[in-house]
């Protein structure tokens, strides 16, 4: 067994499989991917990484009774995220913010994830065809990976406390196999702190400016070959250490910090299109 630790929902153990899927390259890597994005390189404090989501996943899903199977489906839902998590879907086009849905087989099967999962019985293809109620469902139904986001990212962006967010964790149950609410003043906690969430960190102009110009400065980079498509697969460190090595990318990189043409951006530049999403949780 190993045992896990999160703010959000304490100390759990999991079966030894976890172990060996946080030993892969693949999860590693998200270790280093910030889950907002560029966003700290404008605001430090959103500094968490895409690990830490994938393990309050897995947490969540445990926490809620759902098998072994969905809470190994949990911890691996974004391993297929580029650098800089949604920066890539900005880099390559995809208004819907699903590139990295679209190569997620791809990835895993590319990595060491198979063979692990097979020693510990379990088979890779359970996992990419799978239906996990938990974990996933369309907007705007509350699941596992979007409960989990919002009280993080909202803890993070200071939209919400880490108690007010453990409160509301106490009136979460399953009902049909699905996440629901069990109180209505709950209910409408989440909704409206989701939209605070959205508005008050995912637009918020300077963060939009962060994510924006980093997807321009790839964009430019990569249509010179000063980039090429599996560098989006490295860590953001790694691929802030290769702009960087280029003079202009060193110097983009310290603009975007120093908020250089931040209101001529925002008025003109090509401002990222945030998914539009949208919860409306009721109570059971």
């Amino acid at each position: 067994m190993i045992q896990l630790d999160d703010f959000l929902y304490g100390k759990m153990e999991f079966p030894e499989v976890f172990a060996a899927l946080l030993e892969t390259d693949a999860l590693k890597r998200l270790g280093g991917i910030h889950q907002s994005g560029a966003i700290f390189l404008v605001n430090p404090d959103i500094c968490h990484s895409r690990l830490e989501h994938a393990i309050g996943v897995a947490m969540l899903i445990k926490k809620l009774g759902g098998s072994v199977l969905e809470q190994i489906a949990g911890l691996l839902h974004d391993v297929s995220h580029t650098a800089f998590s949604h920066v890539g879907d900005y880099v390559f086009d995809h208004v819907e913010e699903d590139y990295h849905e679209k190569v997620f087989a791809e990835i895993i099967y590319n990595s060491q994830i198979p063979d692990v999962l097979l020693k510990y019985g379990f088979n890779i293809s359970e996992i990419i065809h799978g239906t996990f109620n938990i974990l996933e469902q369309p907007m705007p139904l509350l699941c596992a990976d979007r409960l989990d986001y919002t009280l993080r990212d909202g803890i993070h962006g200071r939209v919400i406390s880490r108690q007010r967010a453990k409160q509301f964790l106490n009136s979460v149950v399953l009902s049909d196999g699905k996440i629901a609410v069990n109180q209505d003043l709950e209910a409408t906690w989440i909704n409206e702190t989701f939209e605070k969430l959205i508005n008050e960190v995912f637009k918020r102009p300077v963060h939009l400016y962060a994510n924006g110009k980093m997807a321009e400065l790839i964009k430019r980079f990569l249509s010179k070959g000063l980039l090429i498509e599996s560098d989006m697969f490295k860590t953001d460190t790694l691929l802030l250490n290769k702009i960087r090595t280029n003079f202009e990318g060193y110097e983009a990189i310290k603009s975007i910090k120093q908020l250089r043409g931040f209101n001529e951006y925002i008025r003109h530049g090509k401002v990222p299109q945030i998914k539009n999403r949208t919860l409306k949780v009721l109570s059971i």
